[in-house]
């Protein structure tokens, strides 16, 4: 089967699933909050399941040795839809730092907003610091793992690095470990361009970053580990970067 057609196979597949379960699922609002959690995490499974049986993108998780028992910041590169939903596979209950404009979304933003995601205002400045750090206190005291995308972004592959201060904030904050997340998810289900294609997706949990660095430093040693891994996972994948 032509992988254009298997990619529009699971985009309907993806959608029509997607709103489904959406609706079905709709009662849990109402219920405790792991009743949410449980759905998400049926979706992001059969999500999954979608991709590797229909398009035949399937993926591989290493590191998994440098994720802790305790409490800890998980940083993640974020070229693809992919990683998005790859968290409520890969982490138990993750607390993902969001934009407040996704909860504005047609139902998907109750859901976030029952679960109590980490929700920011991007132009809050100061204050939008505040109360992320205080939600992300909140989510480390539940036992959950708080992830956030240091670009607040979608990068394309190869694209300069831009970081936001709001990782920083985070570790200063909350002083326990930071778990840096390369991957190369954007050579399979980019940012724009196509639909997902067949491959296999490495993700990769890095060494920890102990907390205690200043600002500065942890932001260049953040920097360094993510970009210089999600690089190598890159070209390990065949993407060739543009001669400088």
């Amino acid at each position: 089967m032509r992988s254009s057609l298997r990619a529009l196979l699971f985009q309907i597949f993806f959608w029509s699933w997607s709103i489904l379960l959406n609706l079905i699922w709709l009662p849990a609002l109402l219920m405790p909050r792991r009743a949410v959690v449980l759905g998400m995490e049926i979706w992001a499974g059969v999500s999954f399941w979608g991709l590797k049986h229909i398009v035949g993108l399937d993926y591989e998780v290493r590191g998994r040795e440098n994720v802790p028992q305790g409490p800890a910041i998980y940083a993640a590169k974020h070229l693809s839809m992919w990683e998005t939903i790859a968290q409520h596979v890969l982490l138990k209950d993750p607390a993902i730092v969001m934009k407040r404009e996704l909860l504005k979304v047609p139902v998907y933003g109750w859901y976030a907003q029952k679960n109590e995601m980490i929700v920011i205002d991007r132009f809050g400045h100061a204050s939008a610091l505040r109360e992320m750090i205080k939600a992300a206190k909140d989510r480390l005291l539940a036992g959950r793992p708080v992830v956030i995308f240091p670009e607040g972004t979608r990068k394309l592959p190869g694209e300069a690095a831009d970081y936001k201060p709001g990782v920083a904030a985070l570790y200063v904050a909350l002083d326990v470990p930071c778990i840096p997340i390369a991957l190369n998810s954007g050579l399979y289900w980019p940012r724009k361009g196509t639909w997902p294609k067949a491959g296999r997706i490495v993700v990769e949990f890095l060494p920890a970053i102990p907390p205690g660095m200043k600002r500065q430093n942890f932001m260049t040693e953040l920097e360094c580990q993510l970009e210089g891994a999600t690089k190598r996972l890159l070209v390990e994948g065949g993407f060739k970067p543009l001669a400088v």
